[in-house]
This record gives structure tokens, C-alpha cells and sequence, in this order.
């Protein structure tokens, strides 16, 4: 097979997700110069399932980024659309800063932030092989032949590794809506002899909003006064937009119950366990 060599890296980054955005711009921050593959640059930070970040113990997490010059902090600031600190009548020690997000600001903006990082190039493939030396793994492999060459390689590969969707009683490999699964990568960790762990997570369906009446739901405004995550941010930027509260009745207790058995989680078709 011809290779084409991508100019030799001191770090590579497999995966565009939050973590692979963070880990590559933290490289690029110590004077590395990176590679930051990915399947497409429109994915590059994509919140794929909740749009919102922080909440209990996560809104601390957020804020720890911030502390070290992290991104995630100062992009939910520049794309929340509601912000509430919760638990503010408890103590601070149980408080937690949550920002719903607009996702299309969000992923434009962690696009950007990548695209104009000083020693950073995105490439945009599938790593599907390591480049294994006599010290160690020495890169990785595209599917389309192309071969990049670091000092460093980190895998922030999220739910693409054999990574399977359920809806209802439908199952089909998936990284995650719309993206194929890295299965070819898997197979190499299998190779290595590294083990993997399997956790799940949940995805509740979306409501178009156009279809909802507004009218008979409770407003729960964002706060007057916005804690925002970031040091560095000045104060929000987009519209803040109110949600509606409302509530399951025994109608809607006796739809799930009659239909538990059409549930992947509920219908043992998945035994995994939450990251939580």
C-alpha cells in the first residue's frame, strides 16, 4: 500500500469530540505541535446528546477546566441560551452552575477555536490503525492510507468503538446519529491487548417546539444575574430563552408501563451501565 506521510507531529489527537478538542488545544497551549483527527471538521465539538453543560458535580468540572485554560468553560459561555445555578437555596457546596447551550453556536465556535489554534492542524479521517515501533505506538493510520507520525498519541475515541444505537427495538452500529462506529480501531486495541470498558447512555427523544402550547406550561426563566463558567468571559452573548415546565400523569405512567417490553434498556437488550 502507498503511504502519504503527513508531516511528523509531537502529538496526535484521534476523536473531535469535547475531549479531543480540549486535549488538543492543551497541547497546542505547551508549544506541541498536533494533528487532531477526525471524521468531519463540522463535528469538531458537536453536543451529540444533552445540549447543555455543567449541572451537579459537572458545573464544578466545567470550572476546573476553566482553571486550566480550557475551552469547554468559555464556549458554554459564549453559546448558552439559559443559564441557572442550581440548588442555589442549598450551600455552595452542593451548587452547580448549568447552561442550556444553542448547538450550532456551541459547534461553530469550538470549530473556530480549533481552526485558529497556532500549531494545530486538523485532519480530517479515519485512524483505524497504530503505527507501532520498537518503543512503542509511533501514530496511527487513515483509512485512506495516509500515515501521521507523533511522539504522542491520545485516543478520545467517545461512543465511536463498536459503538451501537438502540431505538426501541431497532439496533444498528453507529458512533452515534448519522456517523458510522470505528470499528477498524477497535480491532487494533484488540491487537494491543488493551482492554476496553462499555458504558451506556441515554438520549431522550426531541420535541419540536413549534408543536408544543406554550400556554398551559409553567416559564422557568434563566437567572437575572448569569453565573457563567469561564474567568475569561465577559458577560453572555445570545438571547436567553425561558423553558417550560410540565409533568407525566397517570395517562402517560400507563404508556411506559404498557410498552417497557418495546424498551432496549427495559427489554434486556442492553446490560451496560451509565458513566455515572
Amino acid at each position: 500500500m502507498f503511504h502519504v506521510k503527513h508531516p511528523e507531529f509531537d502529538v496526535v489527537v484521534v476523536g473531535g469530540g469535547h475531549a479531543g478538542l480540549e486535549a488538543a488545544l492543551a497541547a497546542t497551549r505547551v508549544g506541541a505541535r498536533t494533528a487532531l483527527v477526525t471524521l468531519r471538521k463540522d463535528g469538531i465539538g458537536v453536543m451529540s446528546c444533552n445540549p447543555a453543560i455543567g449541572g451537579l458535580g459537572k458545573g464544578h468540572l466545567v470550572r476546573e477546566i476553566d482553571a486550566l485554560d480550557g475551552a469547554m468553560g468559555q464556549l458554554a459561555d459564549l453559546a448558552g441560551i439559559q443559564f441557572r445555578l442550581l440548588n442555589r437555596r442549598k450551600g455552595p457546596a452542593v451548587q452547580g452552575p448549568r447552561a442550556q447551550s444553542d448547538r450550532e453556536v456551541y459547534r461553530n465556535a469550538a470549530r473556530t477555536m480549533a481552526e485558529n489554534a497556532p500549531g494545530l492542524l486538523i485532519v480530517e479521517g479515519e485512524a483505524t490503525r497504530f503505527i507501532e515501533g520498537k518503543g512503542g505506538i509511533e501514530g496511527v493510520y487513515l483509512s485512506d492510507g495516509c500515515e501521521i507520525r507523533a511522539c504522542a498519541t491520545v485516543l478520545t475515541t467517545g461512543t465511536f468503538l463498536r459503538g451501537v444505537i438502540h431505538i426501541g427495538h431497532e439496533r444498528r452500529e453507529a458512533g452515534r446519529m448519522g456517523d458510522r462506529t470505528a470499528k477498524e480501531l477497535a480491532d487494533a486495541l484488540d491487537h494491543l491487548d488493551l482492554p476496553r470498558g462499555r458504558l451506556k447512555t441515554g438520549t431522550p427523544p426531541r420535541l419540536d417546539g413549534r408543536s408544543i402550547d406554550w400556554s398551559v406550561l409553567a416559564l422557568q426563566p434563566g437567572d437575572e444575574t448569569p453565573e457563567l463558567f469561564s474567568s475569561l468571559s465577559n458577560g453572555q452573548h445570545l438571547r436567553q430563552v425561558a423553558c417550560g415546565i410540565t409533568h407525566t400523569n397517570a395517562n402517560t405512567h400507563d404508556i411506559i408501563r404498557e410498552n417497557l417490553g418495546a424498551s432496549a434498556m427495559y427489554g434486556g437488550k442492553i446490560d451496560g451501565i451509565g458513566p455515572r
